[in-house]
């Protein structure tokens, strides 16, 4: 990568869990490169991918996601976001906006949350049991319990969660052409246009869940509706997204490395770690997110960012940093280290790391106890994997018992 020229950086279909080799080569040159991508505005960015560098760029305030109607060079051929989308905004009205999710979200909060999530898991293994082997474990487990979980938290009606299962595969896929692109488009006016309906209900008939407690804060004056409404979609379709395909992924490990498996038997108290190293571990990203722009020249890792020039970060890269991961490939669950970056870092983390912690131990804690004999119903390499979407999963999870 030094030709003297910008290397492309366009994420092809990789195979199952495999390590983007374009990541690995960058890991090892330097902790920001000059990369070309393939779409938007011509000409060169930055990327970091050192541990250093990522958390460095994405918790300094001279990095600003104020990034709306910039011409820049992107990875997808769309960036559609919904106006005041929290992802686009710099403190203090990113941490404003914020706050009113923070409850939501927090340690009591899970802790309320916990034994009704249990409870929906147990009803979908209950149905899945039923209907007997083989059988799609997405289509039973992985697919429907992040969407059931996040559609009580937000106070999505359970008849109106498979249109959020649409928006999101449409939205959060990477669009080949146009008319994917205009796809993606309607389908967020879609998704806007239904949160705008069932937030102001909620305003006049309040219940018991998020979108109520964020219609109450636009009624205070705290936010604003067109925040409401971001802040919202942006929580429903990634919170079924992400999970099923995190989940997913970390099924398919537990099926297919026996290593993994036996120590989980054996050492149940052990899941917690296991979950955080397999967030560490999955390369669960196609690519990168969304740019920062600097707002005045900034160093990083002995590199002269110049003001207006943007800089995108990779958290995978970062996750497989040898200087913070000693054999950074090799699956530990008792690894020391600092702490991974799935979930990002800085002001822009994920709003509810916690939720998706918590679905992933009951997943593989329940899985444990009440299959112990799951296994593939196929050998691994005929595992389907999803193409051209951000978050990387398998398309089916053939299972047996």
């Amino acid at each position: 990568m030094q030709d003297g020229h910008a290397p492309l950086y366009e994420v092809s279909d990789l195979t199952a869990l495999d390590f983007d080799p374009f990541l690995r080569r960058a890991l090892r040159t330097a902790p920001l490169i000059r990369v070309r991508l393939p779409h938007g505005a011509p000409g060169e960015c930055w990327l970091a991918t050192r541990h250093d560098a990522v958390r460095f760029v994405t918790s300094d305030s001279r990095f600003s996601r104020d990034i709306v109607g910039r011409p820049l060079p992107t990875m997808n051929r769309y960036l559609i976001p919904l106006d005041r989308a929290v992802s686009f905004v710099d403190p203090p009205d990113h941490t404003r906006v914020r706050s009113v999710v923070a409850s939501a979200f927090n340690r009591s909060g899970m802790t309320v949350m916990r034994p009704r999530a249990q409870a929906v898991l147990d009803r979908l293994i209950d149905s899945m049991v039923a209907a007997g082997p083989p059988t799609d474990f997405i289509e039973h487990v992985t697919s429907p319990f992040p969407m059931h979980v996040i559609g009580e938290v937000l106070g999505v009606p359970e008849t109106d969660r498979p249109r959020l299962r649409t928006w999101a595969s449409v939205v959060l896929s990477r669009a080949r052409d146009e008319a994917e692109v205009e796809r993606a488009r309607l389908a967020m006016e879609e998704a806007r246009a239904y949160f705008l309906e069932v937030s102001r209900e909620r305003r006049s008939r309040p219940q018991d869940d998020l979108i109520s407690e964020l219609g109450a804060a636009v009624e205070r004056g705290r936010i604003e509706e067109e925040e409401l409404l971001a802040l919202v979609a942006l929580m429903a379709l990634n919170g079924w997204h992400a999970v099923r395909n995190h989940t997913s992924n970390m099924v398919y490990l537990l099926l297919t490395d026996e290593k993994l498996r036996s120590r989980l038997h054996s050492d149940p108290e052990a899941v917690p770690a296991a979950v955080e190293e397999l967030l560490r571990w999955i390369p669960h990203k196609h690519g990168v997110g969304q740019a920062r722009i600097a707002t005045e020249d900034v160093e990083v890792g002995g590199v002269l960012v110049r003001r207006g020039e943007a800089v995108y970060v990779s958290y995978v890269a970062a996750n497989w940093d040898e200087q913070c991961y000693p054999e950074p490939h090799r699956l530990d669950i008792d690894r020391k280290g600092p702490p991974h970056l799935a979930f990002g870092y800085g002001p822009h983390h994920c709003v509810a790391p916690l939720l998706a912690r918590m679905e992933a131990e009951l997943l593989l804690t329940t899985l444990l106890t009440r299959l112990p004999d799951l296994r593939l119903a196929v050998e691994p390499a005929d595992v389907p994997w999803q193409k051209d979407v951000l978050i990387r999963g398998p398309v089916t999870l053939p299972v047996t018992w």
